[in-house]
């Protein structure tokens, strides 16, 4: 996105005279040319912001890529990125790591992120749900790039960055002592019933699922999908997928809300086919409020209608 000329007294040049020839002299002009860029750019963000801001909508996604290919500058980089956030209202991409790390709360040790295909689909994200009704923010990253470049920034300031939608969620070391969500296993009697349903639901969804377990990430859903820590997010197989490219196939750990009335329908199920078909639909609507595709959308559609229309358990 930048265009100029560069004198030098001599530039190495290939047979056909039509391409540079990598060595040290070119190393230097490159580099030289990349600090002129970023000091414009800092220059830019501080001086004239609303034009920065012009840019960062026109070049944003170019500028993404050098945080994977230039890791000598990844830091100066990262400081012109710009995010949308749970701390705003739309979409707009406003929020820079430095915003971000000026609101975290006291005792909150890591950057919180979220990837998505779209700003809606991060948004509305089940696996936000605790940590907004905690008031922590979460940076919505919805480019398509944002998955790539995510597994290049690994830290910033010296917080590392989290993606809420992977791994297990620590959120114990925030300064309130609680956890990253309400937590539905509050006692003996409730632990034991927790107990139960898990073992239920591996029961019943068997080889679909790699786990399933008591969820800290949700308040409102019954249940989300949630890959491992250096897996690649379900939105993004699925976009490979479509372009043609063989994925291969990953079972999702399941992370259930137990107080959720869906739970309590499929406690108190006694008929097996009901429960599982419950338990079915669950994991299906948990992939695909994760960016991901159903194996068998049909299959779906004649639980969920089987649902709709048996009677729930008295």
């Amino acid at each position: 996105f930048v265009r100029g000329v560069v004198d030098s007294d001599d530039l190495p040049l290939n047979v056909s005279r039509e391409l540079l020839q990598e060595n040290r002299l070119v190393a230097q002009i490159r580099g030289g040319v990349v600090k002129r860029v970023l000091d414009m750019l800092e220059k830019l963000v501080t001086e004239r912001p609303q034009d920065y801001a012009n840019f960062w909508k026109a070049f944003g996604n170019t500028l993404k890529e050098g945080i994977a290919e230039d890791n000598s500058n990844r830091e100066r980089i990262a400081k012109l990125l710009r995010f949308a956030s749970t701390a705003g209202e739309d979409a707009s991409q406003s929020t820079s790591l430095d915003d971000y790390v000026g609101r975290m709360r006291e005792g909150q040790s890591a950057i919180y992120f979220i990837t998505a295909d779209g700003y809606k689909a991060a948004a509305g994200s089940p696996q936000l749900e605790s940590l907004k009704s905690r008031g922590i923010e979460v940076l919505l990253m919805h480019d398509r790039i944002d998955e790539w470049m995510s597994g290049y920034l690994h830290e910033f300031a010296g917080k590392p960055l989290r993606n809420i939608a992977k791994g297990e969620l620590d959120a114990g070391a925030l300064a309130d002592g609680g956890d990253a969500g309400t937590d539905p296993v509050a006692d003996a009697g409730e632990q034991v019933s927790s107990d139960v349903l898990v073992e239920r639901l591996k029961s019943l969804l068997g080889s679909a699922v790699s786990d399933v377990r008591v969820s800290r990430r949700l308040t409102e859903s019954p249940a989300c999908v949630v890959t491992a820590e250096h897996d690649m997010a379900m939105h993004m197989q699925r976009l490979l997928r479509e372009a043609g490219h063989e994925m291969p196939a990953t079972a999702q750990v399941l992370e259930i809300n137990p107080a959720h009335p869906l739970l309590s329908q499929l406690v108190a199920t006694a008929d097996d086919e009901r429960a599982g078909d419950l338990a079915r639909v669950l994991l299906d609507q948990a992939i695909v409020a994760s960016g991901g595709v159903l194996d068998d959308p049909a299959d779906f559609v004649r639980r969920l209608n089987r649902l709709l229309i048996a009677p729930a358990a008295s």
